[in-house]
């Protein structure tokens, strides 16, 4: 079944790869293999080799996990393994690893937001994280959250940290998680026994890899399986900094590009051009070190950060009210598949618009959420087989009617359900109200 919806969620993607280079998914991985080898420069698919070589050099360490046949943040990726000569000559201060993979990674030492094609870890040769890079915000544009230029400004950041350890040790070590339940990927339940410890450069050698969103999907799964609450910060992982109404410059390491009025960064004093050096007691060499600290963060929290402003470091509070979490997107997730199959039976519900709503003014829109697609196949098509039809509006779910967003009812429905209850939903269709029931699955 997994397996099912691992092929749906990523057809398209492998298609417009496919489309795109004229080869497939096991062409690229091989092809890819082939062309870093055969440069020299970076170590393939060996992190423990990685660690060796920076200790035995002195040098930081880079580990970047990629997902080959993914499009978003394909440009940047052959930017940074292509001979640029701008990004060479600072990668060659580093011992530089490619991990296209996630078949026996460490999910201790390695925790980020795995809902991207495209990761990079800093690291000391003792283990130590100097900070992480690569944010995503989006199914496949990444223009506002990544560039070659902010990942050069982040590595000339991460050198200066090293050159200053082990002075800045203890402040880098909250940028390490805690020790976790499963040790790698293949050995959660739904993935054991399917998957290998590396990949198989076979015939198959793409079917053979465990993608980075299968870890995060796995580990909701995981929880849901044990009859466990998932937790908020699995749920709203890695929330994006433009929540907190802090837009950040992508060709900068973390540089303030805007900061929205009436928002949480505004309240806390935050201005466009400022350099965000610390937050929580954390150097900050990218954005996604900045979603590192959030996604570590209470559900209400006074983080204290470090900026410089005009040439001078000024300190500034900025405080999370309870349901911060909330207030961002989760529905562009790949992951996400998993709750719409776990709890809107394959439904993707978009808002309404405002030209939506003026249509239907007088009208109570309650929920105010329209039936986008309903799914065709298997677990995804529980919505499908309980009634529910394309352009559906739901204006109630489970008495809930106030308006809600996809994710909000992920979130809703996840803390409040089991398997195999029915969710009362009233609806509108062609004008009239409907009364359905929504199957929640496992």
């Amino acid at each position: 079944m997994l397996a099912m919806r691992w092929l749906m969620c990523w057809s398209v993607i492998f298609a417009s790869a496919r489309f795109a280079t004229g080869q497939d998914r096991n062409t690229l991985v091989l092809n890819d293999r082939t062309r870093i080898l055969d440069d020299g420069f970076w170590i393939y698919n060996d992190v423990e080799k990685g660690l060796e070589e920076a200790e035995a050099s002195g040098k930081p360490l880079l580990v970047i996990f990629r997902c080959i046949p993914c499009e978003a943040c394909a440009q940047l990726d052959e930017q940074v393994v292509e001979k640029n000569p701008a990004v060479r000559k600072l990668l060659s201060r580093f011992v530089c690893v490619r991990v296209v993979y996630t078949n026996g990674m460490d999910l201790s030492r390695f925790q980020f937001d795995y809902d991207q094609s495209w990761a990079a870890f800093f690291m000391n040769a003792d283990g130590t994280i100097y900070g992480r890079y690569g944010t995503r915000s989006h199914q496949t544009e990444s223009d506002d959250d990544v560039s070659l230029d902010g990942f050069i400004d982040t590595l000339g950041e991460v050198l200066a940290l090293h050159r200053q350890f082990p002075k800045v040790r203890q402040s880098l070590a909250p940028k390490t998680g805690p020790a976790v339940p499963v040790a790698r990927p293949e050995e959660f339940s739904n993935l054991k026994g399917r998957y290998a410890s590396s990949l198989n450069y076979g015939n198959e050698v793409a079917r053979s890899c465990i993608h980075c969103h299968q870890v995060g999907e796995s580990w909701r799964e995981w929880y849901r399986s044990a009859g466990k609450p998932i937790p908020e910060e699995v749920i709203y992982p890695y929330p994006h900094p433009k929540i907190l109404g802090l837009i950040m410059d992508p060709k900068t390491a973390a540089t303030v590009k805007q900061v929205q009025a009436g928002s949480w960064a505004e309240t806390a004093g935050f201005k466009s051009g400022d350099e965000l050096r610390v937050l929580n007691g954390q150097p900050i060499v990218s954005t996604a070190d900045i979603q590192w600290v959030l996604h570590g963060a209470p559900s209400t929290a006074v983080l204290k950060a470090e900026v410089e402003r005009g040439g001078k470091q000024q300190a500034l509070e900025l405080q999370l009210p309870e349901g911060w979490r909330e207030t961002g997107d989760i529905s562009w997730r790949v992951t996400s598949w998993a709750f719409r199959r776990m709890v809107t039976g394959g439904l993707r519900l978009v808002s309404l618009t405002s030209e939506e709503l003026e249509d239907l003014k007088g009208v109570n829109t309650g929920v105010g959420l329209r039936v986008e697609h309903v799914g065709q196949w298997n677990a995804h098509a529980a919505a499908k087989r309980a009634g529910f039809k394309k352009d559906d509006i739901l204006i109630s779910i489970a008495g809930r009617s106030e308006p809600m967003s996809e994710s909000q009812v992920f979130a809703f429905l996840i803390r409040t359900t089991k398997p195999g209850d029915q969710v009362d939903v009233e609806l509108l269709r062609g004008g009239k109200k409907r009364q359905l029931q929504l199957p929640i699955q496992d």
